[in-house]
């Protein structure tokens, strides 16, 4: 049983990519509700799965190291390229170095290469931040406020599946509900990976899985009340009248294309589509409103609502224009970064980027009284 990674025991078994905390920052992304399968597994660490595989991710300053746990086939590939390459060299010196110790660093192999392309893929590092928010910033003054603070936000792009019914469990609920709900779906439904330090992961449920006649009872006992059927209703609709691919094809599609695709199924309204949109199908213009944005929208932005005191679908539609309008062909991705700014667990952030600019007004009024 494997247990889990932590860099400073040793940097042999990890890998790591070129990337500055102002364009990543783990400690907001895995934490604000985009995902629900990450976990801080010790201090700065985070375990979760991703591509069919369990991962921990870490950082410092300039560069992102991620561990991947061995499940059975990534094993035999890995022994199997250790084989070949003593195979390979018939001196002795080298094949010495094919025999060393399993600590030592492992050939790269194909499997290795995918690694980096499935995290380069999830956390969409083919995008700069340092533009959008240069651009966000000098089109809204609200924003220019925070983005000091919450550099490295940035959209995941997440399988599609797994995107839309985690989302359906998020309806009149909270970050740490939902992760629990996610967690047991998986557990019940999903196929387990690997375990680590007595916890077993597990992979993200098949379509085919959720669409089962007996998923809703079984998800009723679990605690999803009237998400179960949703959960059910919509896996089965898929399956029935789109097909496999169905959910992933809708990449290629027009936003509102995407998004009216979405709607047709049971319990995707217009905050559940343009979740999905935003997170899995690549409409960076996607930009979810609930009542938390509302509140933004009039607190901070002035919004004119007319003193609607519900979320109407044309109030809903309204909304998102106007910040399509503010934030240009990417709003969804400074939606996020403002949806970050304000949730609780993220005010201290404020409260010590605050506490270091009284500090520095101190140190200039004693520069100028000396």
């Amino acid at each position: 049983m494997a247990r889990h990674a932590v860099l400073s025991s040793g940097a042999n078994t990890w890998r790591c990519l070129p990337c500055q905390k102002s364009e990543l920052r783990l400690d907001l992304i895995l934490a604000c509700g985009q995902s629900f399968r990450w976990r801080e597994t010790a201090k700065d660490h985070w375990t979760g799965v991703m591509g069919g595989r369990v991962w921990t991710l870490t950082q410092t300053d300039d560069t992102l190291w991620y561990h991947v746990y061995n499940t059975r086939d990534r094993q035999e590939e890995k022994r199997t390229a250790s084989v070949s390459l003593q195979e390979d060299n018939k001196s002795e010196e080298k094949f010495k170095v094919s025999m060393k110790s399993e600590e030592e660093p492992m050939p790269v192999t194909e499997q290795d290469i995918e690694e980096e392309r499935i995290l380069r893929d999830y956390f969409q590092l083919n995008v700069e931040l340092r533009d959008l928010y240069s651009a966000w910033g000098e089109a809204d003054p609200h924003f220019r406020s925070i983005v000091e603070i919450f550099r490295g936000v940035r959209m995941l792009r997440q399988d599609p599946t797994e995107c839309l019914f985690s989302i359906i469990c998020t309806s009149n609920n909270h970050i740490s509900r939902i992760q629990g709900m996610v967690e047991r779906l998986c557990q019940n439904l999903g196929t387990p990976l690997c375990q680590v330090d007595e916890t077993t992961y597990y992979d993200f449920p098949l379509l085919s899985a959720l669409a089962d006649n007996n998923v809703q009872e079984r998800l009723r006992d679990l605690g999803f009340g009237y998400r179960a059927r949703y959960v059910q209703e919509s896996a089965k609709k898929i399956l029935d009248t789109h097909g496999l691919d169905w959910l992933e094809g809708l990449r290629s599609v027009p936003y509102a294309q995407a998004r009216n695709a979405l709607l047709t199924l049971p319990g995707v309204g217009n905050k559940v589509a343009d979740c999905v949109c935003l997170m899995s199908l690549d409409k960076a213009e996607a930009v979810p409103i609930d009542t938390h944005m509302w509140q933004i929208a009039k607190r901070d932005y002035n919004y004119a609502d007319n003193s609607k005191k519900s979320l109407t679908d044309k109030l809903y539609q309204d909304l998102g224009d106007f910040f399509r309008r503010l934030w240009g062909p990417k709003a969804g991705w400074a939606q996020s970064v403002l949806f970050c700014a304000d949730l609780k667990k993220f005010q201290y952030l404020k409260q010590m980027q605050h506490v270091k600019q009284l500090k520095k007004e101190e140190e200039n009024q004693d520069e100028m009284s000396d």
